[in-house]
C-alpha cells in the first residue's frame, strides 16, 4: 500500500522499518535544538512531514518499548490516533514517567512508531437488551487477577 507523504522541513525523516520483521515505522524527532523531557513533563515533538492515511485505515502512533524500558519515555495519550482524513503535521505527545536526570532529545532520534491499520465504518444500532454471554455484567477484575 503506498502512503502519501509531503515533507514540511527538509531534516523531516521519512519512516523506515529498523528490521525487515518490525510491525512499525520508526518516527523520528524533527527539531531545531536538544529537547529535554523530566518527569511529569508533555512535549509535542513535530515529526517534520503530514501523510495522507487512505479512506478506510487509520494510522496509529505507539511508545517504543526501549524508550519505555530504559528511559521512562512514552506517550502521552498511550496512543495517538491519526485519522484519514487529517492532513497536519504529525507530532507525538511525549511523557516522562521515571525520575532521573531530563532525557535528552536530539533532531532525527527515533521516538515512536506509526502503525496503519484498517478500520471499519460502524453503525451503533440502539436496542433494548443485549444477547447474554458467560462473563455478563463482570468489569474490572471479574475474571482473575
Amino acid at each position: 500500500m503506498d502512503i502519501k507523504i509531503l515533507k514540511l522541513r527538509d531534516s523531516a525523516i521519512i519512516p523506515t522499518h529498523a528490521t525487515p520483521g518490525a510491525a512499525g515505522y520508526d518516527l523520528h524527532a524533527c527539531i531545531n535544538s536538544d529537547v529535554y523531557i523530566s518527569r511529569g513533563q508533555l512535549l509535542k515533538i513535530p515529526c517534520g512531514f503530514a501523510i495522507e492515511t487512505p479512506p478506510g485505515f487509520a494510522s496509529f502512533i505507539f511508545p517504543r518499548s526501549g524508550l519505555a524500558t530504559k528511559y521512562g519515555i512514552s506517550l502521552a495519550n498511550v496512543v495517538g490516533v491519526v485519522d484519514s482524513d487529517y492532513r497536519g503535521e504529525l507530532q507525538v505527545c511525549l511523557t516522562r514517567i521515571s525520575d532521573g536526570d531530563p532525557y535528552v532529545i536530539h533532531n532525527g532520534d527515533r521516538i515512536a512508531q506509526l502503525i496503519v491499520m484498517k478500520v471499519e465504518s460502524l453503525n451503533f444500532v440502539s436496542v433494548s437488551k443485549l444477547s447474554g454471554s458467560d462473563r455478563g455484567k463482570g468489569g474490572f477484575g471479574s475474571t482473575g487477577f
